[in-house]
């Protein structure tokens, strides 16, 4: 074995290596910091009880927010919170993309392959998030979500109904396969 081929190897072994631990270090790191993060809000002295107690008060938010003793509660909130200018604009696009994905009216359910347009064979994943855009006035249109990958960010595009075919695949594999830039597979 010659010193150029046993180099070109530990260089391969190298990146082999970084590709395995750069994942697992940066998901730890995070997570770490999360945690530690949460620790710190509390004041406690053991590691975990940050996250328990956050754990706790959001289950008990979301158990008073189900009673029907806090819902009228918290519809006077919204409405105080809905009649000031620039905070209804940051909290009403706050509940929607939270909703979007979780709760009872999740948006991102529909999956869609959408042809950029009809001269080509380019082609996007994504979501239909308004299938009647009657209220615009665009009769035969459908809002769809184009999410980004390795981004929490996505472009809502307007489209022609004749532009998009519905996918009989899980959300969730579709949306893992977009964000992951098409390298996920499972």
């Amino acid at each position: 074995m010659t010193v150029k081929s046993l180099s070109a190897r530990v260089v391969n072994y190298f990146v082999r290596g970084l590709l395995l631990l750069i994942p697992v270090y940066f998901t730890g790191y995070i997570l770490y910091s999360l945690l530690d993060w949460l620790d710190d809000q509390f004041y406690f002295y053991f590691p975990g009880s940050g996250l328990v107690i956050a754990l706790a008060v959001v289950v008990g938010v979301g158990f008073l927010g189900s009673t029907f003793i806090a819902v009228p509660l918290f519809g006077v909130f919204e409405q105080f919170i809905n009649s000031v200018p620039l905070v209804r604009i940051i909290y009403s696009s706050l509940k929607d993309l939270v909703s979007a994905f979780v709760g009872d009216k999740k948006k991102f359910n529909q999956p869609v392959l959408v042809k950029l347009s009809a001269d080509t064979d380019l082609q996007r994943l994504g979501f239909i998030t308004q299938s009647d855009l009657s209220n615009l006035r665009l009769e035969g249109r459908v809002a769809v979500y184009l999410p980004h990958s390795y981004a929490i960010s996505g472009d809502l595009f307007i489209v022609p109904t004749g532009l998009v075919t519905p996918l009989d695949a899980p959300t969730t594999e579709v949306m893992k396969f977009i964000v992951s830039g098409g390298v996920s597979r499972n």
